[in-house]
């Protein structure tokens, strides 16, 4: 079986690349530039708790000892402190970390892994489907056709694999621009992350109406200052008095010492692909959507994505084709991003102070300032995770299901549990595998050796139910699960979304749960494929008349 084609060596790519390794899928990286990234300090990503955990699982580096986990966050207006918020072991602060790191760290994963080959100086032009796999070719003085079962597009926001597929990417441009510094500097918040509108001073103008502070290894800041609408020019001398008159007004001295480090002007745009999948080519991260108005979080969907194909793709590359369920990835991720897209374009107009929406974000300046914060910290309207509660892998109505504190499709609690092995572990450390998981709340089992009760009560049951199941399945168990009564069973996809919790066990509700999971029946995934053939035929359709309507209207 040829291996997977990933186009595009970023963070993404390589995250992509790892996961199917991990399930025993081979890959092929195609790098455009040299095999390795320049450091910028100024290009930073942040990344939530189960994010994080996601690139540790893979990379086996703790993300920690490179970037810095928040220990809070404070929101300033003017000169009141609006909210203060602490972070420990019940909320972990979000991970912020240069981007060249995060990208180091997985290259120096992938070169020890022997399912992954990355080709350094391979611009891909064009692509070729058959029925049985695509091939790309890499312009070069030694173009090289390459062959592979799969082609994924992580190749960022003029994506070539985009363009070659013929899929538009509609979406507004330069939503927001943000001047961008980031350097060694004492601040009097160790580890904590700052938002501070409508500083008193503003001596500079609307530029200086809203900075944030974001903290790094080695005494490093990010400071970032929202630029008003239009072409602002930032030169070098406005950005180092803009960067003087900040440090001073939050110090309440002459700016103290600093060394700047980098530049740069982050420009948000809002795109989200119409096509995630074309056959065997799919997208991933920035070619497939941009977004990020708040923090820098657009990575974070971005790895979100590899997550979610990643583990789609390794049954169908063992197994054969498994069509609804490489469809559902289009139909999951894009169903998130595009919510987030539709709720900051809904906030932003009244959080920036254009007014016009505030019945739909009612209340004071004060709210606002907490749906920002949230905003910045994945959470709220505009920057919670996605949920796949709508999936078409969600089981239909089962005569055992149960409510937990997690909801259907949302990410799994990080609990405690005991692996076969008898070995005490985190539940997203078994993540990432290929394998469902089947978790049984069992209170008092971690006070005895898993061989006295792996033979007692409701185990001998349950273990031949997760044998039968039409996909590999590992059992763990659980002294406790918020929401979940004791005895209750539950079902976890590979990317750690819930599928289901079941009151005891219910060998015929955990094999219906299971076979959802993977796209239903085979009789089911081949009218979903006739179904697809059918809506893409729609869309072929669709664009072809509209591309018609723009020329004409060209004329």
């Amino acid at each position: 079986m040829d291996p997977v084609i990933v186009v595009g060596a970023g963070p993404v790519g390589l995250t992509l690349a790892l996961a199917l390794a991990r399930q025993d899928v081979p890959a092929v990286v195609l790098d455009e530039g040299p095999g390795k990234d320049d450091a910028r300090p100024a290009r930073t990503v942040v990344l939530r708790e189960d994010t994080a955990a996601l690139v540790e699982r893979l990379t086996g580096i703790a993300l920690g000892d490179h970037g810095v986990r928040w220990t809070g966050w404070r929101t300033v207006r003017r000169k009141q402190v609006i909210s203060e918020i602490t972070f420990g072991e019940d909320e972990r602060g979000p991970l912020h970390i240069a981007q060249h790191v995060l990208t180091a760290a997985l290259r120096a994963a992938i070169a020890d892994e022997p399912l992954v080959q990355v080709v350094a100086d391979s611009r891909l032009d064009s692509i070729e489907q058959e029925r049985s796999g695509v091939a790309a070719h890499t312009r070069g003085p030694q173009g090289v056709w390459w062959r592979g079962s799969y082609l994924v597009g992580c190749d960022g926001p003029r994506s070539t694999v985009r363009k070659l597929q013929d899929i538009r990417f509609p979406g507004r441009t330069a939503v927001e621009r943000h001047a961008v510094a980031a350097l060694r500097v004492d601040l009097p918040w160790e580890g904590q992350a700052l938002l501070h509108r409508m500083p008193p001073w503003r001596s500079s103008g609307p530029s200086a109406g809203e900075v944030a502070a974001r903290p790094l290894p080695d005494g490093v800041w990010r400071l970032d200052w929202l630029l008003p609408p239009g072409r602002e020019l930032v030169t070098p001398e406005t950005l180092v008095a803009r960067i003087r008159e900040t440090l001073s007004g939050w110090t309440g001295d002459s700016a103290p010492a600093y060394d700047l480090l980098d530049t740069g002007v982050h420009t948000v745009h809002h795109r989200v692909a119409r096509r995630w999948r074309a056959g065997r080519v799919f997208l991933a991260g920035d070619a497939a959507h941009l977004l990020g108005s708040l923090g820098t979080q657009g990575l974070d969907e971005g790895l979100q994505d590899a997550g979610n194909l990643a583990w789609k793709l390794a049954p169908a590359w063992h197994h054969g084709h498994h069509e609804a369920l490489l469809d559902s990835y289009q139909t999951e991720r894009r169903a998130v991003i595009a919510a987030r897209l539709r709720a900051a374009d809904q906030v932003l107009p009244v959080l920036r102070g254009g007014g016009g929406l505030r019945h739909i974000v009612p209340g004071t300046a004060r709210g606002h300032d907490v749906l920002l914060t949230d905003g910045h910290l994945g959470r709220g309207p505009v920057g919670a995770q996605g949920t796949y509660a709508d999936s078409p892998l969600a089981p239909s109505q089962l005569e055992g299901e149960i409510a937990v504190e997690t909801a259907p499709g949302a990410p799994v609690t990080d609990v405690r549990v005991t692996a076969e092995d008898g070995s005490f572990v985190q539940l997203r450390d078994r993540l990432g595998r290929g394998a469902l998981l089947v978790v049984l709340i069992a209170p008092g089992t971690g006070v005895w050796d898993r061989k006295h009760w792996m033979s007692a009560g409701v185990m001998p049951r349950l273990a031949a139910a997760v044998t039968a199941l039409p996909h590999p399945a590992e059992l763990l168990v659980a002294e406790e699960y918020p929401g979940a009564p004791a005895h209750s069973v539950l079902l976890v996809r590979p990317d750690g979304h819930l599928v289901t919790a079941l009151n005891g066990v219910r060998p015929a509700d955990l094999y219906a749960a299971a076979e959802a999971t993977l796209g239903g029946t085979a009789q089911e995934r081949e009218k979903a494929a006739q179904e697809e053939a059918v809506k893409e035929k729609t869309r072929e359709k669709t664009e072809e008349k509209e591309g018609a309507e723009a020329g004409s209207g060209a004329r």
